[in-house]
């Protein structure tokens, strides 16, 4: 069994986090019942319970129902409270608050292929929407939750010599349909930038490698969920592609207090990457790792589609150099993750 309310309030007396920056302020999520959305909300949450910091959490959602399911046992007491409605189309004014963080984002990468406007509208429209919402109100700060696939291929060739800086923005092909994920995102980047400049408005961008842990839906369909139930199962992994493409991944826990770090002490108008160094792996390594250590009897199996929604291949190591000048260190590795995700899938 994994309680994800004890990892919040572990989250909540993190040293890292500077918290009498957050004390008797109010904070707007979006995208609140996502993994992001949700684990950040009950961090601040359970700090209320701790520490008494009378934080008011504000969150977006689309689906109350959904959402009350989700933060079930949290109240107006511990500072909770819903806004109902559509990142693109809530009126700003109703979004009022101290400090914004825009997680709200589709994630699927065949809702990318089968909805590619709707997806790129939904990034770009929601951000536009949410910083207006920032400008209005004159936050103190904002944080765009964007992702590693803005940096495209990456690199040429695998390896951690030449890691990925915020400026080494790599190739996107514009006229690929999966495209309108990294490129809505980087446009999206492009308006915290815009509005960072002509509005003072004090935006920044955390680019998140691949993030998972406990709270995920448990039939979630991205590839580390993937692996992970077969590995409760002890079935074996069955790719679909070559499984060559290698990448950082980041512990929820761990991208939450990045999240909090650029939102506090953070620069407006720039970036960074929130990436555990010591996961970098393929595709394949890291399933064959994590049935090597959870499932040993079972393989990883090549059963290569074509038409496979995935990225292209990719080499994504990440330089997290700027973000660990802010007093951030990644604390769970990749073994870790998938003990915690599994442990939490098991319930």
């Amino acid at each position: 069994m994994f309680d994800v309310r004890e990892e919040a309030r572990a989250i909540a007396q993190a040293d890292d986090v500077d918290w009498v920056g957050l004390e008797g302020s109010s904070v707007f999520v979006t995208g609140a019942t996502g993994l992001v959305g949700s684990a950040l909300v009950r961090a601040l949450l359970e700090r209320n319970r701790i520490a008494g910091s009378g934080i008011a959490v504000r969150a977006l959602v689309r689906d109350r129902a959904k959402a009350e399911a989700v933060f079930a046992g949290y109240g107006t007491d511990d500072g909770l409270s819903f806004v109902e409605g559509d990142v693109a189309a809530v009126a700003p004014e109703a979004c009022a608050a101290d400090y914004f963080v825009h997680a709200a984002c589709p994630t699927a990468s065949q809702f990318f292929m089968n909805r590619p406007v709707e997806t790129a509208q939904a990034i770009v429209g929601g951000t536009v929407n949410m910083l207006e919402a920032a400008r209005l109100c004159d936050a103190r700060s904002f944080v765009y939750v964007s992702s590693m696939e803005v940096y495209g291929d990456g690199n040429a060739a695998p390896g951690l010599d030449h890691p990925l800086g915020e400026g080494d923005v790599g190739y996107v092909d514009p006229l690929s349909v999966r495209s309108c994920y990294p490129e809505g995102k980087r446009m999206a980047e492009l308006y915290c930038a815009a509005y960072a400049s002509e509005y003072a408005v004090s935006a920044k961008v955390a680019r998140l490698a691949q993030t998972f842990g406990p709270g995920i839906p448990k039939d979630d369909k991205r590839i580390f969920a993937m692996i992970a139930r077969a590995a409760l199962a002890g079935d074996d992994v069955v790719l679909k592609t070559t499984g060559a493409s290698t990448r950082m991944y980041v512990y929820i826990a761990d991208a939450v207090r990045g999240l909090l770090a650029v939102l506090l002490s953070g620069a407006a108008g720039r970036a960074y990457n929130v990436a555990n160094p010591a996961t970098y792996s393929s595709v394949r390594g890291m399933a064959e790792a994590v049935l090597a250590e959870f499932a040993p009897a079972a393989q990883v199996r090549l059963e290569l589609d074509p038409n496979a929604p995935y990225p292209p291949e990719h080499h994504l190591p990440l330089d997290v150099s700027a973000l660990k000048a802010l007093g951030w260190q990644p604390q769970v590795d990749l073994l870790g993750m998938y003990g915690n995700l599994m442990a939490y899938l098991r319930d």
